[in-house]
């Protein structure tokens, strides 16, 4: 039959509001489904007839009047609707829930599965179309559900042929018996749901879909990402009836550590962009602290208020919080350990710990702190169920650094302003135990040296717009950054050892030789061997017998990545405490990189030791025999060489055994060792030469190297014809020519 005008009115009874039909008095004036034309748009019901609805009227509930936007009065346009059931029929539905008023909210689950019967049941052979809305009665609560996608039945399965696996979606469908019903939690409901038919959305993975890795951003740590990942995240990616299944506890806490400038604060902030979660609130540690009592307390409970008030409304559906503490040593420190204090941190801890996992404990929450002091922190937070996934951002190797370097100079790349002589595997080579800041740092360098080049040094400063066109930054920019600009704040100080052996090495006979060849075997133990992670020597010799340049020269030639000389000189004043603590920090910097030497330099000097008394530090002696035997952390090596003039007093104080091996350091006790280091420093004239070698010989000898140097330079000082007599004078007043100390070695 043609189209035909009614009038909208209210449905006439409760029960009928719920069916989902439009009524009608006649059911034979139409076909099963119509289309109600209201002015330009259409909409597809299905009939139901009722003899309270006046004639040449139909009825709608109200969700089905605000779906089409009909007021009771208007004049609607109504028609027969034939379904094509070969195309329309539908396979999957999925419909969002809420409930429908507010005050009937409850926490209390609702089995999807048996949601879905009762909805096929109750709408079989009905028409649906996307974005409608509709109620729904269900275990004595009336629920608004709007539909959201269709999906229609695939025609082969009905000729049994090979589905093609995809379905084709559809805006209008007809609801049959094979439908399935997936129901989908609005972003704003709080209704609970659990079974099979919950939607996707509840299912899908928290990492954010536009998610790319590669773009992350984080050279160099691509293994402690995926721990984190394996340990923090991957409960919180399955679905949520598995994890309650095994009985399984999301991981709440995750603590970052390591040297600074690694990517602590990074990666934390890399986390928050990943995950489909709220924007992570980031706490500096000391912006809790306050001076009123209870206000830091307070600020504690602010940052996890949200959360708690999420669930209670929304339970298990509840989003995940993210808080990011950056310097959490400031606030959680041990407990009891700030004598004096007013015991702010400690209530300030006591509360942090009672919100992670105290008596009502949150479980959308995710607290990632960072620290790179973690001694400092209260070990009750490091327990599991709190911080407990511990996770050391350490130095990045080779391949990290290459990473990192291709990071920060992508843009340059993106843009052509890269030189094509800029080897990123050489720079990486180079900078070794550099951090991701201090590699950033070089780039930044290497650009402004790069910039700098075209800025015209006149009165005032202008850039040279013609040459700036042709910006490029080259190698020799990175090389020359690297030289000047840069340096590792774990890596080598070139300065420290370099005044040690300033003048060279003089190899004045085998006893050096054999000095350097011992030092050489010991780095290459260090470097291959897996059994001995720790190799100690002990450099001993009368003073002034070259024993710091030799240690010097043997870590100089080793070319490990971290090499620091613990010397006295840097600890002028320092109380035993403040010595003990200097000395503790270099060998706990030695354990950040793979390959480390220290060299503890005039050891009895460190040791405060006087042959009158006599009296020592016992407090840096107990440290020092505790750092030399203390094997460094997995995957690390340590060369340690120790320098002493006293091996009589170490050998009293039990200091030799800690060392695994002792090299004597002997003094020139030959003429013509005497002679061979003459020669090398070239300060003396053949004629000159000869002559001292005539007085020396069948001498006894006992002089150490340091201090032929400086005799030698006090006779340079003379006119050509006075040098020798005053240079064999002198060595006779310092008692090392015919002297009886001389020692056969």
């Amino acid at each position: 039959m043609s189209s035909r005008i009614m009038l909208a009115a209210k449905c006439p009874t409760e029960e009928l509001s719920l069916t989902n039909c439009a009524v009608i008095k006649d059911e034979s004036q139409f076909d099963q489904h119509v289309t109600v034309r209201n002015g330009i748009h259409k909409f597809v019901f299905s009939l139901r007839s009722h003899p309270g609805v006046p004639s040449g009227s139909m009825g709608f509930s109200l969700p089905q009047r605000k779906w089409a936007g009909v007021s009771i009065g208007q004049e609607v346009e109504v028609t027969n609707y034939k379904f094509d059931k070969s195309k329309q029929c539908i396979s999957t539905i999925t419909v969002e829930i809420d409930f429908l008023q507010k005050k009937s909210v409850d926490s209390n689950p609702y089995n999807s599965d048996h949601m879905a019967n009762a909805f096929l049941q109750h709408f079989n052979n009905q028409a649906f179309s996307i974005e409608q809305q509709l109620v729904f009665s269900f275990s004595d609560k009336v629920f608004g559900l709007v539909v959201k996608d269709m999906e229609a039945m695939d025609p082969s399965i009905l000729r049994a042929e090979l589905s093609s696996g995809k379905k084709p979606k559809i805006e209008i469908g007809l609801l049959t018996g094979n439908s399935q019903v997936i129901f989908e939690k609005s972003e704003t409901s709080s209704i609970v749901l659990v079974g099979k038919s919950k939607t996707r959305e509840s299912r899908q993975s928290i990492i954010s879909p536009d998610w790319d890795f590669e773009k992350m951003g984080i050279g160099g740590l691509d293994k402690e990402f995926s721990d984190i990942f394996r340990r923090a995240f991957a409960s919180r990616v399955f679905p949520p009836d598995i994890v309650e299944q095994m009985g399984c506890k999301h991981v709440k806490g995750i603590l970052l550590y390591g040297p600074p400038g690694c990517g602590k604060t990074l990666m934390a902030r890399q986390i928050g962009k990943m995950l489909k979660a709220r924007e992570p609130k980031i706490v500096n540690g000391p912006e809790i602290l306050n001076k009123f009592v209870g206000e830091s307390e307070a600020n504690v409970r602010k940052l996890f208020a949200d959360a708690e008030e999420e669930q209670k409304r929304l339970g298990p559906n509840s989003g995940l919080h993210i808080i990011i503490f950056d310097e959490i040593d400031a606030i959680c420190k041990q407990r009891g350990s700030m004598a004096g204090s007013t015991g702010v941190h400690d209530t300030v801890v006591n509360q942090l710990l009672s919100k992670i996992d105290g008596v009502e404990q949150l479980n959308n929450i995710l607290v990632i702190g960072m620290t790179n002091r973690p001694d400092l922190i209260d070990e009750a937070l490091l327990r599991p169920g709190r911080l407990e996934v511990k996770m050391e951002i350490g130095l990045p190797d080779e391949n990290g650094r290459i990473q990192i370097l291709n990071i920060h100079t992508s843009k340059m790349r993106q843009h052509d302003l890269l030189a094509p002589d800029v080897e990123i595997k050489k720079l990486a080579a180079e900078t070794k135990n550099y951090s991701g800041a201090e590699l950033e740092g070089l780039v930044r360098a290497a650009q402004s040296t790069a910039m700098n080049r075209h800025i015209k040094a006149t009165s005032t400063v202008e850039v040279n717009l013609e040459t700036a066109e042709r910006l490029k930054v080259g190698m020799h920019d990175f090389l020359s950054s690297l030289n000047n600009d840069i340096k590792p704040a774990f890596g080598t100080n070139q300065e420290d050892y370099a005044s040690y052996i300033m003048n060279g090495i003089i190899r004045w006979g085998d006893p050096v030789r054999a000095v350097l060849g011992d030092g050489e075997l010991l780095v290459q133990q260090t470097k291959n061997s897996e059994r001995t992670p720790l190799v100690s020597v002990l450099l001993e010799g009368p003073p002034n017998s070259g024993k710091t340049a030799l240690a010097a020269k043997i870590s100089e030639d080793s070319q490990f990545p971290f090499i620091k000389i613990c010397s006295p000189d840097k600890m002028i004043g320092h109380s035993e405490i403040a010595k003990c603590q200097a000395i503790k920090k270099i060998f706990e910097d030695a354990y950040k990189s793979q390959l480390s030497c220290v060299v503890v330099d005039d050891i009895e000097r460190l040791l405060d030791y006087v042959p009158i008394g006599p009296r020592f530090s016992n407090l840096v002696l107990q440290t020092l025999l505790v750092l030399l035997k203390k094997p460094p952390p997995k995957g690390r090596k340590l060369l340690i060489i120790g320098t002493t003039s006293r091996r009589d007093v170490l050998q009293e104080m039990e200091m030799l055994d800690a060392f695994s091996t002792t090299i004597h350091i002997p003094n020139i006790s030959r003429g013509e060792q005497l002679i061979e280091a003459l020669e090398l420093l070239g300060s003396f004239q053949d004629v000159e030469r000869a002559s001292i070698a005539k007085a020396v010989k069948g001498q006894n000898l006992w002089i150490g190297i340091k201090k032929l140097l400086m005799l030698i330079e006090m006779a340079m000082q003379l006119e050509p014809g006075y040098r020798v007599s005053k240079f064999l004078s002198l060595l006779k007043e310092e008692g090392a020519l015919g002297s009886d100390k001389f020692v056969a070695i």
